[in-house]
């Protein structure tokens, strides 16, 4: 019948590499060490994701509880949190900058399908979370998103476009509600 899915195609696909999916298999059996490790652990964590692949810079703390699909694709840059619950579903390559904090529950989603081919083929996009953004608690970032330098993206708002500097946005879509000011010089 015409308009059908093609989910046997979607099956079908090669998505990864063999090394890929093997790289992946002992991730998944390193988490209990990441997952369990005490809370002040921050260079534990840290130097996990480096053996598997991740860019991790100075000072980043990453919670335990946080979770990294795909380490190899990710980076992040000095003084960076990535707090409790936090979820980077990194299908494509995610970038967090410096000082940026991912608060608790926050989910970056760099994966989708495109629904306009009956095969639903997996498009691996990026995210960028730039310099001094602060992704707050709950806060989802879609696909192919930047959140530009010093935004915030509020409580619970679904960013699935492009979030301008040194704004905030809230809501699902997440809208601009009124401008971030600089911070004054001490």
């Amino acid at each position: 019948m015409s308009g059908d899915l093609d989910i046997a195609a979607n099956r079908r696909a090669r998505k990864w590499t063999g090394r890929e999916l093997a790289v992946r298999a002992v991730w998944e059996l390193a988490q209990p060490l990441f997952r369990f490790s005490p809370r002040v652990c921050w260079g534990w964590r840290r130097g996990m994701l480096r053996l598997f692949g991740a860019s991790i810079g100075r000072n980043v703390h990453i919670h335990p509880t946080a979770q990294v699909t795909i380490p190899w694709n990710l980076r992040v840059e000095d003084f960076a949190a990535i707090g409790d619950g936090v979820r980077v579903y990194n299908l494509g390559p995610v970038f967090i900058g410096r000082a940026a904090t991912l608060s608790q529950g926050a989910h970056l989603c760099a994966g989708t399908h495109d629904y306009t081919r009956p095969d639903l083929p997996l498009i691996k996009a990026e995210i960028r979370v730039e310099d001094g953004v602060w992704v707050c608690a709950d806060a989802f970032v879609g696909p192919d998103v930047t959140v530009a330098s010093h935004a915030i993206v509020g409580a619970r708002a679904v960013a699935m476009r492009d979030v301008p500097a040194w704004t905030i946005v809230a809501g699902n879509p997440a809208r601009p509600i009124r401008p971030r000011e600089p911070f004054a010089a001490s």
